[in-house]
């Protein structure tokens, strides 16, 4: 794999072919000191083009995978510092360090990208075709200098991804999604399905996990709803998580199964594992798509069907999204309560009408009020989170499902976010507060050995 981008380099200094901008400096006339850090680009570029070459002459690259990560790095690192000296090329500390990282990068890591994989404050990185990537730092989208040589510099780097978790990308299959090993999650689309070269998305998934006091920190919530929904999810109600994408329904997901006690039995689904549940007693299921000759397929709704028949006391779902949603309803109303899963929707009310449309995606003819009385005795609580427009994300409300009027399901708002304006800097300004409305599973959480002070409903402001 990396051999052909060797190949391919070479083929491209052969021709005369320059530096990643060398297509952006041939629109216009550029100025003397451009034109000297250009040159100084297209020399840096044929000293680690000469570095590249020589070193597949020196190491046995198939070798390297049988090593260790860091044993690798330092062996390289060794070898292109050698071949640097014996160019005789005079190189500043910087230059040299720079010079060093980039071909180990190539090598071993994920070229341009790599330093993006190092910076914590990254949650997402957006590769737009070779000449454009996008990160997202602290909710908010910004351009980066980043680039690749060309289509199949960036094609190889997708290759390497996918590579690594057992799929692949190619024409009869243009579209691919996996895991890395820390967990972030990386979707890739190539030609002829992408118009504009291959574009590669990661969300991220830091080292370190938000837990729920980060979240009370950073005003995501209050340290009185924080208690309401520890006492819910410890009392065995139903709850489900609701919110856009990149609203933070995996971190509340990941923070709420925290409440869990440590001698229950717990099931996960998920698409892709990103779940990182604390438990001692934890099953992870992952589902698995079809292979090359369309076989061998495991959706969620398997997965939760075989997790019935494991013992769980727990079931917590990741993200709800097909037929899976009448498994997991029966599961909920039928023994399984305290199971937790997060589903895609703007608002409560919206959700439950997801709800009904997944239960016709399963193929089963179910009438309206039966599918409503259904998702009424299954789901207890919804938690509806949002990031709003400075990049914040909030609890904008904590709703309860209070059974069925008629055709109707009743559901009370306990607590919601009251945005006020925003302030000199752009901030979102807004108060938690409680509705003042008593919640009807009160005594049922009484009756668990979970008493509410009759403030928590009054006093939930700030």
């Amino acid at each position: 794999m990396a051999t052909s981008l060797v190949d391919r380099i070479s083929q491209q200094s052969g021709n005369g072919g320059g530096g990643p901008g060398q297509g952006l400096l041939q629109r216009g006339a550029a100025s003397p000191s451009q034109k000297r850090a250009n040159t100084q680009a297209d020399g840096f570029q044929q000293l680690k083009l000469a570095v590249h070459n020589r070193l597949f002459e020196t190491l046995d690259v198939s070798r390297l995978e049988s090593l260790e990560a860091n044993l690798a790095s330092q062996k390289v690192g060794q070898v292109i510092n050698d071949i640097i000296n014996e160019e005789g090329r005079l190189l500043t500390e910087s230059d040299r360090a720079h010079l060093v990282e980039e071909i180990k990068n190539e090598l071993l890591g994920l070229g341009p990208l790599e330093p993006l994989l190092w910076d914590d404050t990254i949650t997402d990185i957006l590769v737009n075709g070779p000449n454009q990537v996008y990160v997202e730092k602290f909710g908010k989208l910004h351009l980066t200098d980043v680039h690749f040589q060309d289509d199949q510099h960036l094609m190889l780097i997708i290759d390497r991804i996918v590579s690594q978790v057992g799929r692949r990308v190619d024409e009869s299959s243009p579209m691919v999604d996996a895991r890395l090993p820390d967990g972030s999650r990386i979707n890739a689309i190539i030609p002829p399905l992408a118009l504009d070269g291959p574009a590669l998305s990661i969300r991220r998934f830091g080292k370190r996990r938000y837990n729920i006091d980060d979240l009370v920190e950073k005003q995501t919530v209050t340290q009185e709803i924080v208690e309401f929904l520890q006492t819910i999810v410890r009392a065995r109600l139903n709850v489900l998580v609701c919110g856009g994408t990149g609203s933070g329904k995996t971190t509340m997901l990941n923070c709420l199964s925290a409440f869990i006690p440590t001698d229950e039995r717990i099931v996960t689904i998920e698409d892709s594992a990103e779940l990182s549940l604390q438990q001692p007693h934890v099953v992870r299921l992952e589902t698995r798509p079809m292979n090359v000759e369309g076989k061998g397929e495991v959706t969620q709704r398997d997965l939760v069907k075989n997790a019935l028949r494991m013992r769980p006391e727990r079931i917590v779902v990741g993200e709800v999204r097909s037929s899976e949603v009448l498994d997991m309803l029966q599961a909920m109303s039928t023994g399984h309560d305290g199971s937790i899963a997060t589903i895609h929707a703007n608002n409560p009310r919206e959700c439950l009408g997801r709800l009904e449309m997944m239960m016709l995606l399963s193929g089963i003819s179910i009438p309206q009020r039966a599918m409503r009385q259904q998702i009424a005795s299954a789901i207890n609580m919804i938690v509806h989170v949002s990031r709003l427009s400075d990049g914040t994300r909030k609890v904008m409300k904590v709703s309860e499902i209070a059974g069925m009027e008629g055709e109707m399901i009743m559901m009370q708002d306990l607590f919601e976010f009251k945005r006020t304006g925003v302030n000199a800097e752009g901030k979102i300004v807004g108060n938690f507060v409680s509705t003042g409305i008593r919640s009807v599973y009160s005594e049922q959480l009484q009756i668990a050995g979970y008493k509410l002070d009759s403030k928590l409903f009054r006093a939930a402001q700030r």
